[in-house]
């Protein structure tokens, strides 16, 4: 999406271009982020519908995570959904729609798992595999795809 940087405001164009180390600066304000990653994504939601995931979310920086929420938060009449996934959801999401979604039982996590592997697997690493996928919780915002 970041060729879509010259169509951006002057403000949130160069707020971008340093995040992302492409020009050198200091550290942008974050609401200059936020606008531009808001701008960018409605952009591509004006051509077809978008969603995005952050899988992990709880491993974000801080300032990554409040430029998401920020997003997160203004997405009412964009074609745009925002799914972030996190074992430990941090506080910059908390206000959010959350739902939780618990692991499958064992014995189904294991059938699943069968299903997709396309060669053996050692068993402790089979039991490992479903050990960790138990329960994740996701947090959501989702806003209606035109």
């Amino acid at each position: 999406m970041l060729d879509g940087l010259d169509r951006l405001p002057v403000p949130q164009r160069d707020a971008l271009r340093t995040v992302f180390g492409v020009s050198a600066g200091p550290a942008p304000d974050r609401l200059f982020v936020g606008l531009a990653v808001l701008n960018l994504l409605s952009e591509v939601a004006e051509e077809r519908a978008l969603i995005c995931v952050v899988d992990d979310e709880q491993w974000l920086d801080r300032a990554s995570a409040q430029v998401l929420a920020f997003v997160a938060r203004r997405l009412d009449a964009e074609s745009v959904g925002l799914v972030f996934a996190a074992r430990v959801p941090s506080d910059e999401l908390a206000e959010l729609p959350e739902l939780v979604v618990e692991g499958l039982p064992e014995a189904d996590a294991r059938a699943l798992l069968d299903a997709a592997l396309t060669g053996p697997l050692d068993t402790r690493v089979r039991d490992q595999i479903v050990a960790e996928t138990r329960a994740i919780r996701w947090r959501w915002w989702s806003c209606p795809a035109a």
